[in-house]
């Protein structure tokens, strides 16, 4: 098989069965499985997968104690949250976690292999204003205490992109409101995300959030 090679973490046997179909039946190879947060960890170490299926509410250990975890281990391994709530209340610490999106458990087939294949090659799943409406609901309520980031590496229009990413811009939107090219907007955006050692957009709106770029409530720039 072709592909990225990917975990299922999930504490239903019928949910890890269903998506092992699904995504083989696709030519993506899944590596291993796991019924819990502890063999999720457990398997990534194993099999270093590219990208791992990972459900928030799992016994043992839960989904996003072991995101942190895999993602300390495999710093360039991929996570998508898996859960049955569109606005589940712990999707934003898996984002500020490390995860790249997240999906529901009722997704359908196609759009399970290609949001595996497109985290996969360090896209972000989430559209940046779902992102920015799921950190805008829980970022005061449940996230830790921010950590110090430095932005004095970004230039002035490189701190303009991230607060427009930030407030779920597209880049279709940036290269509109900034009367820049598409490809220009794209290099701004791959240098935020060197210099600021980010993986993609979702860690983008994070970012901008916890840094007070964009706050709870202010409108669509």
């Amino acid at each position: 098989m072709t592909g990225p090679r990917v975990l299922i973490a999930d504490d239903q046997l019928l949910v890890r069965t269903g998506f092992r179909m699904i995504l083989n039946a696709r030519g993506v190879e899944v590596v291993g499985e796991a019924a819990d947060g502890v063999e999720a960890v457990s398997a990534a170490r194993r099999f270093h997968p590219d990208v791992v299926l990972m459900d928030i509410r799992m016994p043992n250990l839960d989904g996003l104690a072991a995101t942190r975890q895999v993602m300390a281990l495999l710093p360039h391994c991929r996570v998508i949250m898996l859960t049955t709530f569109d606005l589940d209340r712990y999707v934003y610490a898996a984002l500020a976690a490390g995860a790249s999106g997240f999906l529901l458990k009722d997704v359908t087939p196609e759009h399970l292999a290609n949001a595996v294949r497109l985290v996969a090659i360090g896209d972000a799943l989430l559209a940046p204003v779902i992102t920015r409406r799921l950190v805008e609901r829980f970022t005061t309520e449940s996230a830790p205490v921010p950590p110090h980031h430095d932005l004095s590496p970004l230039t002035p229009r490189e701190l303009e992109v991230l607060t427009l990413l930030g407030a779920g811009l597209s880049n279709a939107e940036l290269a509109q409101k900034l009367t820049l090219s598409a490809a220009t907007v794209k290099t701004h955006v791959a240098r935020i995300f060197a210099k600021l050692h980010l993986r993609d957009r979702a860690q983008a709106v994070v970012l901008a959030y916890e840094t007070g770029l964009v706050r709870p409530g202010d409108p669509s720039r």
